[in-house]
């Protein structure tokens, strides 16, 4: 198999026709997408991989499709993008991720994301990285931090009514020097 991004466990690819599938059930499942305003139907989740592989066409870079390299699952997405949307901090890139919830509570996702913070700072030579989610999502905060990432604040996300409890949004980041510098004596 031909990884973009590889890990020990885990490998980061382009996506595969076999992907839209199992994507499109990670997408109506109510509890993965509980911090999204909705689930997915199969035809968001087909224009969503358009858009996905527009953005690898356009940019180089992409949100990976995320598999189990021992048994070539498909488990979920890591990568990157550039928020549509106006903000204090865009234009920025964005690191985000999504798993199925069969596979939480193995570490992947932080696995795939320092991966990509590698990849991101070393090959992309991103300056600056940017995550963000609903305020109330305390396991996807929880990766941020894991993976090195500084809280820089709050927001309102534009793109979602602001009587909804998914509205405020909490706002992380990382800066190329931070990541890539050598330990200390």
């Amino acid at each position: 198999m031909s990884y973009i991004i590889s890990t020990k466990r885990l490998g980061l690819r382009k996506w595969k026709d076999e992907d839209i599938q199992p994507f499109t059930l990670l997408n109506a499942d109510t509890e993965v997408m509980q911090y999204f305003p909705s689930t997915l139907s199969k035809d968001q989740t087909l224009n969503m991989i358009r858009r996905i592989k527009k953005d690898f066409a356009k940019n180089g870079f992409g949100l990976y499709a995320v598999e189990i390299k021992e048994s070539l699952e498909f488990i979920g997405f890591t990568g990157f993008s550039i928020p549509a949307f106006e903000a204090f901090f865009t234009p920025c890139i964005e690191i985000g991720w999504r798993f199925k919830k069969e596979v939480w509570g193995n570490g992947f996702a932080t696995e795939a994301a320092i991966a990509c913070l590698q990849f991101g700072f070393k090959q992309l030579e991103f300056d600056k990285i940017v995550s963000f989610t609903a305020a109330v999502n305390n396991k996807s905060e929880n990766v941020m931090k894991r993976i090195g990432m500084q809280n820089t604040g709050e927001f309102d996300h534009p793109g979602i009514d602001k009587s909804s409890s998914l509205c405020r949004h909490v706002l992380y980041e990382i800066k190329r020097a931070g990541f890539l510098r050598e330990p200390g004596p």
